[in-house]
């Protein structure tokens, strides 16, 4: 059985409302779903214990915060030996402003997202990636609007795709 497979409906409804309101009280997400509080309750710190709830945290605007530029960034290492990733990793988990990390496969090793106050500051950035350990490429994609930005689709509560005929 996958790890999948072991949500039920009530669990599926949970983690769906939990992605649009975080902040919601545990009564309401009970009504919402359909149990009581006290099962909604041990649901939701099950959930939590098996890290299916990773974190429960505010989105922030970025620009309302000072920070004009997002990029995306690619970086090629020199090598993949395991110390080098290592290496690449704690450089980039020191430095704040480099969002997230993701290690990837194709042209390039890992992508990062990265907020800057403006234009130079992202510059700046830049030359920082160019000194951390192991770095070959750098390439970098400036955002210019967000189209989208969507929770998790919780697999049980989207319709299921008829197959091919």
């Amino acid at each position: 059985m996958t790890e999948r497979q072991q949500f039920d409906d009530i669990d599926l409804r949970i983690l769906s409302e939990l992605q649009q309101d975080g902040r919601i009280r545990i009564n309401e997400l009970a009504a919402r779903v359909g149990i009581t509080g006290p099962p909604c309750l041990r649901r939701v710190r099950a959930l939590r214990s098996r890290g299916v709830i990773q974190a429960v945290r505010a989105t922030l605007n970025e620009r309302m915060l000072g920070y004009e530029v997002t990029t995306f960034v690619l970086i090629q290492l020199d090598n993949q030996m395991l110390s080098a990733i290592e290496a690449f990793e704690a450089a980039v988990a020191a430095v704040p402003r480099f969002l997230q990390c993701w290690r990837i496969s194709g042209d390039a090793d890992f992508m990062l997202k990265c907020v800057a106050l403006d234009v130079n500051d992202m510059r700046q950035q830049l030359l920082q990636f160019a000194g951390l350990p192991n770095v070959r490429k750098i390439r970098s994609f400036p955002v210019l609007g967000v189209s989208k930005d969507a929770p998790l689709p919780i697999l049980g509560s989207l319709p299921v795709p008829s197959p091919a005929t």
